[in-house]
């Protein structure tokens, strides 16, 4: 029995016994050993492998929730694009109705520029268009107060300004006015803002019935051989107003209008003040002389306020 080894093998029916001999033993440790080999061999490579899923799920999570913050980054980014985009827009919007607005109060001062006479100022400017609004206002505050225009519609003058032959007494001497040869019953208007100074009937001037008008700066306005008044002594009255019809009242020869401008009461040619507008406003400060107009022009200046580009204008005259 030497040198063998014995394997009993107990079953249900019985036991057995079976002998190796030294190969067999060799072999059977062999297989023993490469049993236990295997099985730690298995074990190891078993954690060796449940590390690297374990690592590699950690991987996967890792990937994940960078994905995630990807993707929720692309959002933020697309939402902060879309922000950028709407803003974008209302500046695009809000230029668009500036120059709008621009636009709207540059026209009706190109229109002006046109009207007052100027040249076109090459860049409207809000500068440009508070100069504009000034000098438009200070033509109207002085064409509303001071004579000028026609004090009868359709009518040419039929006597002008200054010496002649009387037509009723042959004396020679000075017309202080302009006469309008009209029909009895033709309206007659006041050529600037004022206060009526005397509305009635002068004999001794020969005017029959006169009405003299007290405007700005000293100036009046005389309308004599009035067949009738609409106006009475103290009466407030406007530029362009009715305030009477012609006649043939006083020393006269005939239906007519006489017309008269004075300044600190000396007769003026009535003719430039006829002419004066706003096309031609600066022509009169060199036809009609002895009247500081500087001064008044200053004077009108101070009295107005300086206006806005977008401030409304004085009423027209």
């Amino acid at each position: 029995m030497k040198n063998r080894l014995i394997l009993t093998l107990t079953t249900t029916r019985g036991s057995r016994q079976f002998s190796l001999g030294k190969v067999g033993k060799y072999l059977f440790g062999l297989f023993v050993l490469m049993s236990l080999a295997s099985f730690f061999i298995s074990n190891a490579l078993l954690v060796k492998t449940s590390e690297e899923l374990t690592s590699l799920t950690q991987d996967h999570q890792l990937l994940a929730n960078l994905y995630t913050d990807a993707v929720d980054s692309r959002e933020s980014v697309r939402t902060e694009l879309d922000k950028l985009a709407n803003t974008l827009n209302a500046v695009q919007a809000d230029r668009a109705k500036v120059t709008d607005e621009r636009e709207r109060w540059r026209r009706p001062l190109r229109a002006l520029e046109l009207e007052l006479g100027l040249e076109p100022s090459t860049q409207m400017t809000l500068e440009r268009g508070r100069e504009l609004r000034r000098i438009a206002n200070e033509r109207l505050f002085m064409l509303r107060g001071l004579p000028n225009g026609y004090p009868i519609e359709g009518i040419a003058p039929s006597d002008r300004f200054g010496m002649r032959k009387h037509p009723v007494t042959g004396e020679r001497k000075h017309h202080n006015g302009i006469d309008f040869s009209a029909d009895r019953g033709t309206p007659v208007y006041a050529t600037a803002d004022g206060a009526v100074e005397y509305a009635g009937y002068h004999k001794s001037s020969g005017y029959g019935n006169l009405i003299i008008i007290n405007h700005n700066f000293g100036f009046k306005s005389y309308y004599g051989h009035l067949k009738k008044r609409e106006v009475n002594s103290g009466s407030l009255v406007r530029k362009g107003q009715l305030i009477g019809y012609s006649g043939n009242t006083g020393l006269s020869t005939g239906p007519h209008l006489h017309y008269e401008v004075r300044y600190l009461f000396k007769p003026l040619d009535p003719q430039p003040f006829l002419d004066w507008g706003m096309e031609n406003y600066t022509a009169i400060f060199e036809q009609v002389e002895g009247i500081s107009w500087d001064s008044l022009r200053q004077f009108a200046a101070l009295t107005l306020p300086t206006p806005s580009p977008e401030a409304p204008l004085a009423a027209s005259p």
